[in-house]
């Protein structure tokens, strides 16, 4: 079996007039919230072979926090991520499917219609991904990325 992870970005701040959304930094909170995160994938040894993460700076600082609790491996910034349906985080998953384990870091309505897809083969209206929660899926090693493969193994929130 494989894992994939899925990390939805900490809490970030509102965006300041003018601001892109894609510049919103992380709150105090958010940078706790990622934090506890980082312990949680250390406690259960989680640590990834290779990260991929939205060029959000929310998604980018999340990542950073847990980075540095679970130490640094191979990161890849990928633009698909920001405001990625679930078709196009599959695509994303699925080149890197050599690997025993990837962390994705990114965004809602998207990575948690990912993981429903994944787990029960539809995205439907899933609500279920706070900020910084964490969804393992154990996955087939060898098997394509594709709706209804994965298995729930663990689901977090701080």
């Amino acid at each position: 079996m494989r894992e994939l992870i899925l990390l939805r970005h900490a809490n970030a701040e509102p965006a300041s007039p003018g601001q892109a959304d894609i510049d919103r930094p992380l709150s105090p909170h958010g940078l706790a919230e990622a934090e506890a995160a980082g312990r949680w994938l250390v406690e259960n040894k989680l640590v990834p072979d290779r990260v991929l993460c939205s060029p959000a700076r929310r998604a980018r600082e999340t990542l950073e926090a847990v980075l540095g609790l679970t130490g640094y491996v191979e990161q890849r910034l990928d633009e698909r991520i920001y405001e990625a349906t679930p078709g196009t985080l599959v695509a994303v998953v699925d080149e890197h499917r050599d690997l025993e384990r990837v962390l994705v870091v990114g965004h809602n309505p998207g990575l948690e219609r990912l993981a429903a897809l994944m787990h029960s083969g539809q995205s439907g209206d899933y609500r279920g991904m706070p900020t910084s929660s964490v969804v393992v899926l154990s996955l087939p090693m060898a098997a394509p990325i594709e709706p209804g493969i994965a298995r729930l193994a663990a689901f977090w929130w701080p």
